[in-house]
């Protein structure tokens, strides 16, 4: 992941479950990722979390992208027509 990701996300079992969360936050990336899908604008996460930044944002896609190259099968329904 790098160093720049060891900067904002951590992952402790007894907060969030061990989810990776940005650093001395419960704020877990797995939201980010949510809200962000959702259509929801970085300004408008920051609006509604205010320890968030930009960076720590950019960082949570960072991450999730590096989690996503491991080598997991991810089953996936093909969607009806």
């Amino acid at each position: 992941m790098g160093e720049r990701g060891k900067k904002y996300i951590v992952s402790n079992p007894s907060i969030m479950m061990g989810k990776p969360v940005i650093a001395g936050t419960r704020i877990t990336v797995e939201l980010i990722l949510e809200k962000l899908a959702a259509g929801e604008t970085i300004d408008q996460i920051i609006e509604a979390h205010p320890r968030l930044t930009r960076d720590a944002i950019h960082e949570s896609l960072s991450f999730a992208a590096e989690a996503l190259k491991a080598d997991v099968i991810y089953p996936i329904s093909e969607a009806k027509v």
